[in-house]
């Protein structure tokens, strides 16, 4: 499972924000790691450099095999708080299609 991080220039995109990042994803996601090819995670400061609450937007895209892309978000106060929400978000949903491609 490969995982492409992108963020605006409001958030740090740093080497080691990523690495957490993109190690709270594939363990939060390990379970489903044999159907998902790419995972896409785009995060925002929906209000820039202004404050706000819940202006951070972690956006996840994920990519299975012979399947359409699964897209979820959630917005948060803190970057970490919106990555894990979008995490909760997109087991949700591939819980329910490996469910169905289990049954057929």
């Amino acid at each position: 499972m490969i995982i492409q991080f992108n963020t605006d220039k409001n958030i740090d995109g740093s080497e080691r924000h990523e690495a957490f990042f993109n190690t709270q994803i594939a363990e939060g996601l390990i379970i489903y790691a044999s159907h998902i090819t790419r995972i896409e995670v785009h995060l925002k400061d929906v209000n820039g450099t202004k404050d706000g609450f819940n202006d951070i937007n972690c956006l996840l895209e994920a990519r299975l095999e012979g399947r359409k892309p699964i897209v979820v978000s959630d917005q948060a106060e803190t970057v970490e708080l919106a990555v894990s929400g979008a995490i909760e978000k997109l087991k949700a949903s591939l819980k329910t299609i490996v469910e169905k491609i289990q049954q057929h």
